[in-house]
């Protein structure tokens, strides 16, 4: 039985540990590191070490105003299209049965491919040629402490952790790469790529997150996470050339530095003892930018909006080895009113929001290894 509840265990935490890398395409969700502990709440072995690397792929396409989603700009073929790649690598340090501390550093690949930002004028592309632009590098490093609330000598069925952490601007939150068409005559310039596929947002955030699972039989159990970071920043400076495109998006010149957040939970199941170690899970996922932050300003220019996913998952949990791999499929995507939205809409008596591109799906896999 013990085995069976560190595995629903491990279930619950190691589903979270690598999936701190949002981003749905232009709702700009940045890899934060990982939010959870891999130990087990049941974990005797004191000072222990966990190295993990995790992967997340998606493919962002579907524009969405509000929840409709803009279908014409696939029948136009006007739609931005954003690849977007990470590997986050961590590592662990278990102090006790209590308590743990952690790093971790994203390393983040994303292409775009757009014709707007290519020769726009007065809202149509007049040349009408598609380009691309890349970003390569690290992300925002993040440093955190988790707790167990409950004594897992005494609470082995389920458990609480809390962690509180905080996110360095260590990611290049100013990448450039060529803008085709914008020049003197037609000429392409070094300029910062979007918000979403910049590699870090520019600010000093705190993070808080709380982890939780409970077994109800002996194989099947429940289990929750949830994660905040606050960006106090309002804005880091750089800027979009918005204010380029159309005299309307005068108020997103700049790169706003927003808050993010995620919210899983869902019901586990252990494949014990017919496939020792290995389980399944299933459950919903919430993520987005808020529109106003908890802290500080929320101006200039960012894409409010969130998604709410069906999650599969599939877990392995050796004694020194764990794997886990998990494909969210959106159902509710929402790119909500910002603040420079509201404000336009209040001066002029139009209603205005801004679209922005989601995927349908993402995937995710990542392995850790105890030492």
């Amino acid at each position: 039985m013990k085995k069976l509840l560190q595995i629903s265990a491990a279930l619950a935490i190691t589903l979270c540990a690598t999936q701190r890398s949002f981003s749905q395409g232009c709702v700009a969700i940045r890899g934060t590191g990982n939010a959870c502990m891999i130990a087990h709440a049941d974990s005797s072995n004191h000072s222990q070490w966990v190295v993990s690397a995790s992967g997340r792929y998606f493919k962002s396409f579907r524009h969405f105003s509000g929840a409709t989603e803009n279908k014409e700009r696939l029948v136009q073929h006007t739609e931005v299209i954003n690849h977007t790649a990470s590997v986050d690598i961590n590592i662990m340090r278990i102090l006790n049965d209590r308590w743990s501390l952690m790093v971790d550093l994203p390393v983040i690949s994303n292409t775009r491919s757009s014709l707007y930002e290519h020769g726009l004028v007065n809202g149509a592309n007049k040349f009408n040629e598609r380009h691309s632009m890349h970003s390569f590098g690290i992300g925002d490093l993040r440093i955190a402490a988790y707790r167990w609330l409950l004594d897992p000598k005494k609470s082995y069925r389920g458990n609480i952790q809390l962690g509180l952490g905080i996110k360095l601007p260590t990611g290049d939150y100013n990448y450039q790469d060529y803008w085709y068409n914008v020049g003197p005559n037609g000429t392409k310039e070094l300029r910062p790529v979007d918000q979403s596929i910049q590699l870090g947002d520019g600010g000093t955030g705190v993070t808080v997150e709380l982890n939780t699972f409970y077994n109800i039989f002996h194989n099947f159990g429940v289990y929750g996470n949830f994660f905040y970071l606050v960006n106090p920043r309002e804005q880091n400076g750089v800027r979009t050339y918005r204010e380029t495109l159309s005299p309307r998006l005068a108020n997103e010149a700049i790169m706003s530095v927003p808050d993010q957040y995620m919210a899983r939970g869902g019901f586990s199941y252990s494949l014990n003892p017919i496939l020792k170690g290995w389980a399944v899970a299933v459950g919903a996922r919430l993520e987005g930018i808020p529109v106003h932050d908890l802290i500080g300003g929320s101006g200039d220019f960012r894409r409010p909006g969130y998604v709410w996913s069906v999650e599969p998952g599939i877990t392995y949990s050796g004694e020194k080895f764990s794997f886990f791999a998990t494909v969210p499929v959106a159902f509710v995507r929402n790119r909500t009113q910002s603040v420079t939205d509201k404000e336009y809409s209040d001066k002029t008596g139009v209603f205005t929001r801004g679209d922005a591109a989601f995927a349908d799906y993402s995937i995710n896999a990542g392995v850790s290894f105890k030492f």
